[in-house]
């Protein structure tokens, strides 16, 4: 069984194992990207790739003060046909139309790391990638009207003749949040490049703190106590760490059967043992 010591995990988090709600809550529909990059070459060659990780406010309704992926919740307009139409345009010839997930996880996913990265994974018709909100003022507001809810990302895209570049996006994991969680997520997990000479700029709305490390690094943090994070995370930095760069990581996952998994919590001396069972 493996078990996370209660410093290691979000503030609440072992407690919650003993006094689940009743019944449990819905889980709701949700999208995370754990996007890569190579990480620069060292004395030795190349360090790997480096995953990006956002520090969620201590105030989160959601798995307080830890270190996560970005993502959230698939929006209503996520699943309108208009956004379905607009990922088949998408998808590369080579993929064709996956069966799973359905469209709207594809869809949420671009948009949610939009919304807290600034990087927006699009491309013209010519290939080129969109500019990051950090560079290009006209996505700086359009990060805005996403935020506040006055847009979806079809209506963002399509007039600027843009649509969302998966070619280096990968399907990867899907995990189901706990029922002892008051709050839990049916959670698709994308593999993303981060696309050349973009950067990462997190809303500070919802992220304390953004860091960008190879997943050894951040699994030696973990263990050290400095770095909450909760057992997906944890599972996916380890199966990330053998991967030399971005791109073998992303051949690795690709066409790789992806399994619901539904943890139970276990309350130990020591903190909360987690067991996996296939939902």
């Amino acid at each position: 069984m493996f078990v996370i010591p209660r410093d290691r995990l979000p503030a609440g988090f072992a407690d919650r194992v003993e006094h689940p709600p009743v019944p449990p809550a819905e889980p709701r529909p949700a999208a995370t990207a754990v996007l890569l990059r190579d990480a620069p070459a060292g004395d030795a060659g190349a360090a790997g790739c480096e995953v990006l990780l956002l520090q969620r406010h201590h105030a989160s309704g959601f798995v307080p003060g830890a270190y996560v992926f970005p993502g959230g919740r698939v929006d209503e307009a996520d699943a309108a046909p208009a956004a379905a139409a607009l990922l088949e345009r998408a998808l590369p010839p080579a993929h064709g139309r996956p069966p799973e997930p359905p469209p709207a996880f594809w869809i949420a996913m671009v948009r949610e790391v939009f919304e807290e990265t600034g990087v927006l994974l699009a491309a013209d018709a010519a290939g080129r990638p969109a500019p990051d909100a950090a560079s290009e003022p006209r996505l700086a507001e359009w990060r805005e009207r996403l935020l506040g809810a006055h847009a979806g990302l079809v209506e963002l895209l399509e007039p600027h003749g843009l649509l969302p570049a998966l070619d280096d996006v990968v399907y990867c994991a899907h995990w189901i949040t706990p029922v002892a969680e008051p709050r839990r997520y049916d959670t698709r997990f994308f593999l993303a490049r981060l696309p050349a000479a973009r950067s990462a700029t997190a809303d500070a709305r919802e992220m304390t703190d953004a860091l960008w490390l190879t997943p050894a690094e951040a699994l030696r943090r973990f263990q050290e106590g400095a770095l909450p994070m909760v057992f997906p995370t944890v599972k996916l930095l380890e199966a990330l760490a053998p991967y030399a760069s971005v791109s073998a990581a992303l051949t690795a996952f690709r066409g790789r059967p992806v399994l619901p998994v539904l943890p139970r919590l276990v309350r130990t001396a020591d903190g909360v043992g987690i067991v996996v069972d296939q939902a």
